[in-house]
């Protein structure tokens, strides 16, 4: 996929993530802990490591932060997902990549969880000054397993659905 095509699909992945950002920030989820949540827009993030690759899913994980915490009005938030966004990112790339033999997709977005919560956590704990953050870490593992599941299952069906109705994915 070259030029005007495969930029107007990056847009539209970015767009889908930050909808599924904004949406989810509106969703009454009960509080379980700090960082605790779906991560809906990561569906678009794996989507578009199988669709187009490392850079192109990095970049559209980067702008979906940098334009979610503009938008939603927080914009220190942007180094905590950028943190995690870019470690999931490498870790599901990489899964997929050298071990999508061995792992399934509901395996490598699990991963991808786990790196991002992580990731959240270790710049938490540097910019609070403060690695007794580390308490939260048992529940947000339990947290990246429920919701990599969730998010691994829905990469399944959505991709099932896109390579049966677009022709040059």
């Amino acid at each position: 996929m070259k030029g005007t095509r495969k930029l107007a699909l990056l847009a539209m992945l970015v767009s889908v993530a930050l909808v599924l950002h904004v949406v989810e920030n509106m969703l009454p989820i009960p509080y379980i802990a700090p960082g605790v949540k779906l991560g809906l827009a990561n569906i678009v993030s794996l989507m578009a490591i199988i669709i187009f690759g490392f850079r192109e899913a990095l970049a559209v994980v980067l702008l979906r932060t940098f334009l979610g915490s503009l938008l939603g009005g927080v914009p220190s938030n942007f180094f905590f997902s950028a943190a995690g966004g870019a470690l999931s990112t490498i870790v599901m790339y990489a899964m997929y990549k050298w071990g999508s033999t061995k792992f399934s997709m509901v395996g490598i977005s699990v991963m991808g969880a786990v790196a991002h919560n992580a990731g959240q956590l270790f710049v938490a704990g540097i910019i609070v000054e403060n690695f007794g953050l580390y308490i939260y870490l048992p529940v947000l593992m339990v947290s990246a397993v429920v919701t990599g599941v969730f998010i691994g299952f829905t990469v399944n069906y959505v991709m099932r659905l896109v390579k049966k109705h677009v022709d040059y994915i």
